[in-house]
């Protein structure tokens, strides 16, 4: 089972967090790399555990040098997006480099933070958007960001980890429906998530 929150013990001084940067991002980079799914040209799904909230953290820290009040700041932020055992999750972006595409795109995917899915089976599992932070503006333009959490039943968790079933991430917004199937080495990665 997977560390299921940073505390302050688990976190190093900046100095040292700037000599080992490098290394622990290389560290970092496999298992990220399993849980990075593509769903459609512009969407990406970045599944979230304890390892990447913690290298986040120490990144913000070494980048902003805010000290203590700045820790308890990030520790707020970026907890809640630790799996607690019975579920996965996902940092969502769309990743649109022209401005105006963007700017164009995401002002018809208001609600978007309300179709973001995953697939067991026959199943689907809707992700449930992180916190009180509404995700669509008053004009009805969607945030480039989200972050859902995808809680599964024990039932929906023995079948993610049966190989025989397909296990699918996908959005279905009326102005974004795409599906990716998720590898069955990312399976395997996502799979440790759970208690």
């Amino acid at each position: 089972m997977t560390k299921r929150a940073i505390t302050a013990a688990d976190i190093i001084a900046p100095e040292q967090f700037g000599r080992e940067r490098k290394e622990r991002r290389a560290a970092l980079l496999p298992a990220k790399k399993l849980r990075r799914v593509d769903v459609g040209p512009i969407c990406t799904f970045y599944f979230e555990t304890f390892e990447t909230m913690l290298f986040q953290v120490q990144e913000m820290l070494y980048i902003e040098r805010g000290g203590e009040e700045q820790l308890k700041d990030e520790l707020a932020a970026y907890n809640p997006l630790i799996p607690q055992g019975e579920e996965l999750v996902a940092t969502i972006m769309f990743e649109i480099d022209d401005e105006r595409r963007r700017e164009f795109i995401l002002s018809r995917l208001g609600g978007v933070e309300d179709c973001f899915f995953l697939q067991v089976g026959e199943e689907k599992v809707r992700g449930v958007a992180e916190g009180e932070v509404d995700r669509t503006n008053d004009a009805g333009k969607a945030s480039s960001v989200h972050f859902a959490h995808f809680k599964l039943t024990p039932e929906q968790i023995a079948r993610f980890r049966d190989p025989g079933t397909q296990i699918l991430a996908g959005v279905d917004h009326e102005s974004y429906a795409h599906m990716a199937v998720i590898s069955p080495a990312a399976r395997a990665e996502l799979a440790k998530d759970f208690a």
